[in-house]
């Protein structure tokens, strides 16, 4: 962006249209995205390549979304001049789905974009100018805020997930395989999954401790005080089954809790499982 007077009319004019755009609005309109590599990967255009090999790749998309945070989006371009974007891609219905439940966190999905099959591809982004931004057509991205909550919760989902010792990946994955194979059947287990809202498991006294002991909470939600009239504690047994006792993982216990169970210590030391089978929309 051109340096521009903090008083001068462009100003006010961009910052008085960026009081419209949130974080997950969208610019259907807009087809192309670009972005650098040395094109070694294939791509839909190459606009152009320098002496080195680099290159400014563009490729065609199905329209972008705003990733930049709604309090970033409308300080002024002055302060703030830059805003991020992703594009738009299509997918088949079984991806859309799985993407809905949380299983493909490098892509996010808005209610708006559901019947065209278009999801944002997270691994790509943008810098734009805000003078560019306000120059789009915008389609708000959502109507109800909870929808744009689950985006936001997505687009942290991205970057913020623990990455858990490759060992204990390996003592998960007969869990993990389990877990996705049953959430969404008419089944006991099928409904017990469904009704929780996240697993967290933490290790005592540490991750890289040689001999670790690992607790894992299933929160439930508040309602679910029993499950179907049943008690919780078959379900936890079976879940906790799954893990054998190996290596340096010496003791495996755990819990169904309600998020009021749990303190604020006990919840912040403890890291979301990523088992891809936990429906953020639940």
């Amino acid at each position: 962006m051109a340096t521009l007077a903090p008083d001068s009319a462009d100003v006010k004019r961009i910052d008085a249209a960026l009081r419209a755009w949130r974080q997950g609005d969208l610019a259907l309109d807009e087809s192309w995205f670009v972005h650098v590599g040395d094109g070694a990967l294939p791509l839909s255009e190459v606009a152009a390549q320098t002496e080195s090999g680099v290159q400014a790749l563009t490729s065609e998309v199905s329209g972008l979304v705003v990733v930049t945070q709604t309090c970033d989006i409308v300080r002024s371009c002055v302060n703030r001049p830059y805003v991020e974007i992703v594009p738009l891609v299509k997918v088949n219905e079984e991806d859309l789905h799985q993407v809905k439940r949380g299983r493909r966190p490098a892509y996010a999905a808005l209610p708006l974009l559901e019947k065209d099959l278009l999801v944002a591809d997270l691994d790509r982004v943008m810098t734009v100018e805000k003078s560019i931004l306000v120059s789009w057509t915008r389609t708000p991205g959502f109507v109800h805020d909870a929808d744009g909550r689950r985006f936001a919760q997505a687009l942290a989902r991205k970057r913020a997930r623990f990455a858990f010792p490759d060992d204990f990946n390996e003592l998960a994955r007969k869990l993990s395989s389990r877990l996705v194979d049953k959430h969404d059947r008419n089944s006991d287990e099928g409904r017990g999954l469904r009704a929780l809202r996240e697993i967290r498991v933490s290790a005592s006294p540490s991750w890289d401790a040689s001999s670790v002991e690992v607790f894992f909470s299933f929160i439930r939600h508040e309602e679910e005080t029993t499950f179907e009239g049943k008690n919780w504690a078959a379900l936890l047994d079976l879940w906790l089954g799954l893990f054998p006792r190996a290596g340096r993982f010496t003791r495996i216990e755990g819990q169904v809790v309600t998020m009021a169970d749990m303190t604020a210590a006990e919840y912040v030391e403890s890291d979301p499982l990523d088992l891809d089978h936990l429906s953020m929309t639940s």
